[in-house]
């Protein structure tokens, strides 16, 4: 509560009404709450007392600076001058007017595209076999499309595989690898995962590399006479390869790329990558449980030439005979497939050309990474966990608290993001299981800016309001 001047107070009458005047001219227009928690403020009155219906925190910091303007001006010293500047930032805002149209920011499964309709996915055939030659005509078109969306090359193969990213991965790994030495790089959780299956379960050969959530391998280091597994864009700690100009093109080895969250969002390099593997559910906000393959003549090369010690199971067989079974990579899939989330992938490659195909969707998520990457630098209170930015993600941005009064981050991450989800402004950002405690933003092409841009001011919310609560435990 602010309350009158002493009654002996040292300002002069004259000096009172006028830095009433200068509050009242600060203040105009803005929206504010006033708490107990504020230092004691002598607001002027004149004739009857003047309240405040408003005070947010760049008013309180305008406030500061009047305050220190008249100290310099040669007025008396206001009450607590000193000590307005510990004190505000303990301070609940207001919660903000605007929310976001759709609050989904998760980072797999994503956000539908902006257009999406459970009608529009009415010429599915249902009912009918992926075998049938609708099925497979829908199948093809999906391989197809996909192509030509990201620039694949003619000479690639590109097919449709079971178990999601997760899959096709696991099915390059065992079926590829064990011809030669292996190179294993990590920098957060999946691309551990995959260290794990590679020296612990195919026990191979390897030498494993690894960097801190934040940072990223220097690619020039790894011997590619070795074949080598990496993560383009690291999911789970919002870190990327910037580019591909490391790769040499005369390598002996494979490139093995897991390459889920960069797909049609990035920019990647095919005559780097023998093998890349995505999945629907991700950049275009697909359903989940189908992955993408893509060979490149130097992978089908190698399963053509080599064989694995160990047994594969069906659902990792590529080749037959000694050659590659063709069919997969034209629709004939080696597992049932939804055909409902083969209408739903077709339909969002065609939003994705509605918005200028793969330049336009790159673009979108630049935009919506942008937006997060500015509220970082506009609060010192937050920052983006990728320390260098030529390797930030632009489509899942993970964040820390850097906050001094912070002592659990990660009790408090938590409750930013329960405390945004039960507003039911931001669904699922809290950050990977694995990963360093703090928020995760999806910020992929199906995201809308708009969003972003009303999400922000509510994360800018939800600290202060925890930061008050941790304040008022104390």
């Amino acid at each position: 509560m602010y309350r009158r001047p002493a009654k002996k107070a040292r300002w002069k009458n004259g000096e009172k009404v006028l830095l009433s005047l200068k509050i009242r001219a600060a203040l105009r227009n803005r929206s504010l709450t006033i708490r107990a928690a504020a230092p004691v403020f002598p607001i002027c009155y004149i004739g009857s007392i003047w309240k405040l219906k408003c005070v947010t925190l760049t008013a309180f910091s305008d406030l500061q600076d009047l305050c220190h303007a008249h100290k310099r001006g040669g007025g008396t010293p206001l009450p607590n001058e000193g000590r307005l500047s510990g004190r505000v930032a303990s301070m609940a805002i207001a919660q903000p007017a605007t929310r976001p149209a759709n609050p989904r920011f998760s980072s797999g499964p994503c956000a539908k595209p902006p257009v999406f309709k459970l009608e529009n996915l009415s010429d599915a055939p249902l009912g009918r076999s992926h075998r049938a030659g609708v099925g497979k005509a829908k199948l093809k078109a999906a391989i197809e499309e996909t192509r030509e969306l990201l620039g694949v090359p003619a000479d690639y193969r590109i097919g449709i595989v079971p178990a999601s990213d997760t899959g096709a991965v696991e099915m390059a790994m065992w079926s590829l690898l064990g011809a030669r030495k292996a190179t294993m790089v990590a920098w957060e959780s999946f691309g551990a995962g995959w260290v794990t299956d590679v020296v612990k379960q195919l026990k191979i050969d390897a030498e494993v590399k690894t960097a801190d959530y934040g940072q990223i391998v220097d690619m020039a280091t790894v011997d590619y006479d070795t074949d080598v597994v990496f993560t383009w864009n690291g999911t789970t700690s919002g870190v990327r390869m910037p580019n591909g100009d490391a790769i040499p093109a005369d390598r002996e080895g494979l490139t093995i790329c897991d390459a889920t969250s960069a797909a049609f969002a990035q920019d990647l390099p095919w005559d780097k990558l023998d093998v890349t593997t995505f999945s629907w559910q991700k950049v275009l906000g697909g359903e989940a449980a189908h992955g993408m393959l893509i060979l490149s003549p130097r992978a089908v090369e190698r399963l053509e030439t080599y064989t694995p010690t160990w047994p594969l199971p069906k659902i990792f067989r590529l080749t037959k005979g000694g050659k590659l079974i063709e069919g997969i990579f034209v629709g004939e899939t080696i597992n049932t497939p939804s055909m409902l989330a083969v209408e739903d992938y077709l339909l969002a490659l065609d939003w994705a050309r509605s918005v200028g195909g793969l330049k336009g969707l790159m673009a979108r998520a630049d935009a919506n990474a942008q937006a997060v990457w500015d509220f970082c630098e506009a609060n010192d209170w937050i920052a983006n966990l990728a320390e260098d930015p030529a390797t930030r993600s632009n489509t899942s941005v993970c964040l820390k608290f850097t906050d001094d009064r912070i002592t659990d981050g990660s009790v408090f991450a938590k409750a930013v993001a329960k405390r945004l989800e039960a507003e039911g402004v931001a669904l699922d950002i809290g950050a990977y299981r694995d990963a360093p405690a703090g928020l995760r933003i999806w910020c992929g092409g199906t995201v809308e800016t708009a969003d972003i841009e009303a999400m922000l001011p509510w994360l800018d919310w939800a600290f202060h309001a925890e930061i008050e609560a941790l304040a008022k435990a104390a």
